[in-house]
């Protein structure tokens, strides 16, 4: 059994930035990590020489960090078919991410494939695709697009297998798509995980390729499967439960994948705050043979 890659979403801000990431990461015990090159909410970003990357990297590696994902920010919305300055926005930012994500030393953005806000699955579809299309025809990066498995809430695209099938069918460049697979989402899209284990990876495999898959998302589910609600729920804490989520981290078929915890902060006993983060203790929890 090799080393499981397992480690959790986690922030860079002030004047540490990158370096700080590593140093939360490792305060976890994990040995890879997920960041934002800057606020998910907005296009502020600072400049790549600002973010510390070599003193980041150089802490990596004494941590035994050596892997890191990047998340795209949920505002980047490729889908949108009703508001071409949307698109247009998420278009150029993505071209940005990218090539911060290769300056940051990473392989794997994380990209949600959008919301067709209304005008219909494969009206939002063929967007992403123009869009992806227009991003990767003339990006030269080492970087792939990890497409997110969605939980269905509102017009969310990529809730079913098929649905991210069809944008790697339209992509040029497929070979530069992946996907991220959240356990969260994917309960919610109504596969179920709990009762079908098996089942459910084997469809994946049939519909996209279990090669497929660079990076997974280790989340409890406050809902049931099929609820398309998206609320993530901490470790055993859920619908889907510590059993099903140790057995994603210790199957060997995602050996060398990253595992991304980003399941909420939990409150000081006492307090209604949510300012602790649970990574630690789920980390352990999950490696526990």
């Amino acid at each position: 059994m090799s080393k499981i890659k397992i480690g959790s979403h986690v922030g860079m801000a002030g004047k540490e930035m990158f370096l700080g990431s590593v140093k939360e990461a490792e305060s976890y015990g994990a040995n890879v990590l997920m960041l934002y090159t800057g606020a998910p909410q907005n296009t502020k970003r600072k400049e790549i020489a600002e973010l510390n990357i070599e003193a980041g990297w150089e802490y990596a590696k004494k941590a035994g960090i050596e892997e890191i994902v990047v998340h795209a920010p949920y505002i980047i919305n490729l889908a949108n078919t009703v508001k071409p300055e949307i698109f247009e926005l998420a278009v150029t930012f993505l071209e940005k991410e990218i090539k911060r994500t290769a300056a940051m030393r990473s392989r794997i953005l994380v990209l949600h494939p959008g919301s067709h806000v209304g005008a219909g699955v494969e009206a939002g579809i063929e967007q992403v695709i123009k869009g992806l299309n227009l991003v990767l025809d003339d990006n030269e990066d080492d970087v792939f697009i990890a497409l997110e498995t969605m939980a269905g809430k509102g017009s969310e695209l990529g809730v079913t297998f098929e649905e991210l099938k069809m944008i790697y069918d339209g992509v040029h460049k497929r070979d530069r798509l992946r996907v991220c697979f959240d356990t969260c989402h994917v309960n919610d899209a109504g596969y179920n995980l709990v009762g079908n284990y098996e089942g459910v990876i084997q469809q994946f495999d049939k519909v996209i390729g279990m090669d497929q898959i660079a990076v997974i998302h280790i989340n409890d589910s406050l809902n049931p499967c099929g609820a398309h609600k998206d609320r993530h729920a901490n470790v055993g804490k859920g619908y889907i439960g510590k059993d099903v989520l140790k057995r994603i981290v210790h199957d060997d078929r995602f050996a060398k994948i990253p595992k991304i915890l980003e399941t909420p902060w939990i409150c000081e006993e006492g307090s209604a705050k949510k300012t602790l983060p649970p990574y630690k203790e789920e980390i352990a929890e999950l490696l526990e043979e």
